[in-house]
């Protein structure tokens, strides 16, 4: 099993154990790869929940960039939604599981058809 597979697991064990939710492994492997070498790199694989500009570019890169979202106040209350899913005191929350449920909960799954 290779880096990026073990990667995927721990993701799919935080879906299951921290946030209480079933991964669509299809889905979770495709936005993995979509986050591409970040997910290597310690302190870019994470997502700093409590910096202000980190939700930010949360907002802009992803849900708006990738996603093709349009901005509003239901991003930013997305972002905070998905946080408290996985837990304010969870120390690392891996981006690929934080992008995942974003995903997921705008329902734009097609994107990484």
């Amino acid at each position: 099993m290779g880096k990026r597979d073990e990667l995927i697991e721990k993701y799919a064990d935080d879906l299951r154990t921290k946030c209480g939710m079933q991964p669509d492994m299809d889905l979770l492997t495709k936005v993995t790869i979509g986050c591409g070498p970040s997910i290597y790199n310690a302190d870019s694989s994470i997502v700093a929940s409590s910096q202000d500009g980190e939700l930010e570019t949360v907002k802009v890169n992803f849900l708006m960039k990738k996603l093709g979202l349009p901005d509003g106040p239901d991003l930013m209350e997305a972002i905070n939604q998905v946080i408290d899913t996985y837990g304010k005191s969870e120390r690392n929350k891996y981006r690929a599981v934080v992008y995942y449920m974003l995903t997921k909960h705008f329902g734009k799954e097609s994107v990484y058809v």
